[in-house]
């Protein structure tokens, strides 16, 4: 009897654990890709191959593996502590992770069939938010085999007769392997920035042109950011009650910055902007003014400190974050010092990505109060240590091409619809950086 009863059990742990080997199957696996993966990875999508059905991701599966246990893969920079969650993170949960690697370690069964959810794959030429309302093309940029190419610009006018507010915008990238970035900017009535170009025609000013200013002249009358693109952008309305403010008889102005590769190519990329039927309770602003222009980093630096600063001048809540630096970027934190001397850590990044410039969405956006300082610190390596470097010999300082550097904390703030945003800085920002060693 006794034999008897451990015979069964070891037959009943046997079979449990058999059961709970082929547990984790590919349906166990897809509503993780779905959530965390196929935004990127699906045809049309950045991702270098699409991971949709489960002949699509068997042949990936060790290297799946591999990118998760590293946390190469999702792409998610921001470190765990910051004082408020972001809506778009795509950082994976330890369970997540368990349950892919489990699934790899076991064979990568298939299991039940599973139906990959349409709405996450797009046809190239499709649009993520759905068909937009109306539709900026790049009339044709020429791109060169080879060369250093500066910014060029074009500019489109709306004809607009009344103010339209914009809830949403999607940039479809076309020669997505030699864009450097792209910004759309809203250019109200008068406005000084880049006045002298003509419109539809693609144009390259100097650095000196694109600064060109009034001294009287508002921050935001000026020339505002709609949407900008880098690697790792992906589109997303602002707020359910928020829209961007494009005033009637404004333009927008397209600037395009482009890397050559080897390869001649035609560069027709398209922004759709989709547009509120109505005026929103809350408007959302772009600023752009938490830099440093004039940074000079030394040769062979590993650990060079770049700090900026900006105070406001009236309340708003804070959306988003996005830090931009070059190949010698390394680091940045955004912190915010508010009226009562409370300190919070809004965003850290301890390991930047050039290559992928995520853009920090907060979940619940926070109020910065009147004279709250919003402050960013950027590390830059320029030692013969990082593998990007260009030139470690270099004294390296603000410039539009890679080989420079940059240090922006994009902001996008939130005020009410009505409110005077020319009062949300307190300072006119300076325009056109100082090369290092002047």
């Amino acid at each position: 009897m006794r034999i008897s009863i451990v015979s069964v059990a070891l037959g009943i742990f046997l079979a449990g654990s058999c059961a709970q080997a082929a547990e984790v199957t590919y349906a166990n696996v897809r509503p993780i890709l779905e959530k965390r993966c196929v935004g990127c990875h699906a045809r049309g999508e950045i991702g270098p191959m699409p991971l949709g059905a489960y002949a699509e991701v068997r042949p990936w599966a060790k290297a799946i593996r591999a990118a998760v246990i590293s946390k190469a893969m999702p792409p998610w920079h921001a470190a765990p502590g910051s004082a408020h969650a972001f809506l778009n993170d795509r950082s994976m949960t330890r369970g997540e992770i368990d349950t892919l690697v489990k699934w790899v370690d076991a064979g990568s069964p298939d299991g039940p069939a599973v139906q990959a959810r349409s709405h996450a794959i797009r046809e190239p030429g499709g649009w993520r938010l759905g068909d937009p309302d109306l539709v900026l093309r790049v009339p044709g940029v020429q791109i060169p085999k080879s060369g250093i190419l500066q910014y060029s610009f074009v500019i489109f006018p709306l004809h607009f007769d009344h103010d339209v507010w914009v809830r949403a915008a999607e940039w479809h990238i076309d020669q997505r392997g030699q864009v450097h970035h792209m910004n759309a900017f809203v250019r109200e009535p008068g406005s000084s920035y880049l006045a002298d170009f003509p419109k539809n025609e693609i144009f390259t000013p100097t650095v000196a042109e694109r600064g060109k200013k009034r001294s009287d002249e508002a921050v935001f009358a000026r020339r505002q950011l709609l949407q900008g693109y880098e690697p790792g952008y992906a589109p997303m309305p602002w707020l359910p009650d928020g829209a961007k403010l494009i005033k009637a008889g404004s333009d927008v102005i397209f600037e395009m910055h482009f890397n050559t590769n080897g390869k001649e190519a035609v560069d027709h990329t398209e922004l759709g902007l989709y547009l509120s039927p109505a005026a929103p309770l809350n408007r959302v602003v772009a600023v752009d003014t938490l830099r440093d222009l004039d940074l000079a980093i030394p040769p062979a630096s590993a650990n060079y400190m770049s700090n900026a600063s900006m105070k406001l001048g009236s309340p708003a809540r804070l959306l988003s974050i996005q830090p931009h630096m070059h190949v010698r970027g390394k680091s940045m934190e955004v912190r915010a010092i508010y009226p009562d001397g409370r300190k919070e850590v809004l965003l850290s990044v301890p390991k930047y990505d050039f290559n992928w410039q995520t853009t920090y969405a907060i979940k619940n956006p926070p109020l910065m109060p009147t004279g709250t300082v919003l402050e960013s610190v950027a590390g830059y390596d320029n030692s013969p240590n990082n593998k990007f470097n260009p030139d470690p010999a270099a004294t390296v300082g603000w410039g539009d091409q890679t080989t420079s550097e940059m240090h922006i904390a994009f902001l996008e703030l939130v005020v009410d619809a009505k409110a005077d945003v020319e009062k949300l800085l307190t300072v006119q920002p300076k325009m056109i950086g100082t090369p290092a060693g002047r």
